[in-house]
């Protein structure tokens, strides 16, 4: 998979973001969501390479030619999650209908004071999932992520919620495996994303929509050196203030042996793609990797 989105520069000024967090917060999100159709507009027009990804995308899992219609809802789609950070991130996930499934598959281990990795993707929203757990505090979570990607957006919404911030574990550094070893031995959950490779980061090839794509092998690696449950986590957005929470076991503990290494790898990190695959479909528009995903570039 093509490392194109580590490189791709945020888009909008710190000014812009603000005055939008600012009418979402004073003004209310119906009226905030107005102005969801001139930003789709904007990148529709403006974001060239973002609108070429999604065209690929989707004329491959909705298997017909794209219009730029097609395209403005994917984008709308995308939009729309990150307005909603706001409300989710402040405390207001109760102006949402959330309907989540098999919740019990985390609850559980929760209350067995079991740690578990949570294994997510690109795909809808994350922050239905980390910004209710912390402000309900009905799951301890932390979180791994590259804390420099997005860093002008990422800093604004920190904003809203400093235990937000405290629930990460930045990748990268020295002790992060150590505090992830610790944050599980502890009974939480520790969440990451699994789509994204970047950079020399080993990476495993699966089949993804039809064609061979690259996942990263971190996630996996990082699983059975734990020993812990893998649960997949999947926001979809629905529409509206609908969204929809899964949570599916994927394994109990991922054993790599020695011998079948690569084999074992691959086999773990290609049913972390078939299942990806399966919630894709069920929501096309969530897809949110706005670049060159099975690297075939231009």
């Amino acid at each position: 998979m093509s490392s194109d989105w580590a490189s791709q520069k945020e888009r909008g000024t710190p000014f812009a973001l603000r005055l939008i967090l600012w009418i979402a917060q004073h003004l209310g999100r119906g009226f905030a969501r107005l102005f969801l159709h001139p930003i789709t507009l904007y990148f529709l027009l403006m974001a060239k390479p973002q609108r070429r990804a999604s065209r690929q995308y989707l004329q491959r899992i909705l298997g017909r030619q794209i219009t730029l219609f097609d395209i403005a809802r994917h984008i709308h789609c995308f939009a729309s999650t990150i307005l909603d950070r706001v409300f989710l991130l402040a405390d207001r996930s109760s102006e949402f209908d959330i309907k989540r499934y098999k919740p019990e598959e985390v609850y559980r281990l929760v209350d067995q004071g079991q740690g578990c990795l949570l294994l997510g993707a690109h795909l809808g929203s994350f922050e239905v999932l980390r910004a209710p757990a912390i402000n309900e505090r009905r799951m301890p979570l932390k979180i791994l992520m590259y804390p420099n990607h997005n860093e002008q957006i990422s800093k604004i919404f920190m904003g809203l919620n400093p235990e937000v911030a405290q629930s990460i574990l930045p990748l990268g550094e020295m002790d992060t495996m150590l505090r992830v070893a610790d944050a599980v031995a502890e009974g939480k959950a520790v969440a990451m994303l699994g789509d994204r490779a970047i950079g020399s980061e080993k990476s495993v090839d699966c089949c993804f929509l039809g064609k061979s794509a690259q996942f990263p092998a971190g996630p996996m690696l990082l699983a059975s050196v734990l020993k812990v449950p893998v649960i997949l986590f999947v926001g979809l957005y629905m529409g509206g203030n609908r969204y929809e929470l899964y949570f599916e076991k994927l394994a109990d503990k991922v054993v790599i042996g020695r011998k079948q290494r690569d084999a074992d790898l691959q086999k773990w990190v290609q049913h972390y793609a078939d299942r990806l695959e399966y919630y894709a479909r069920k929501a096309p528009d969530n897809w949110f990797n706005f670049y060159d995903f099975w690297n075939r570039g231009g």
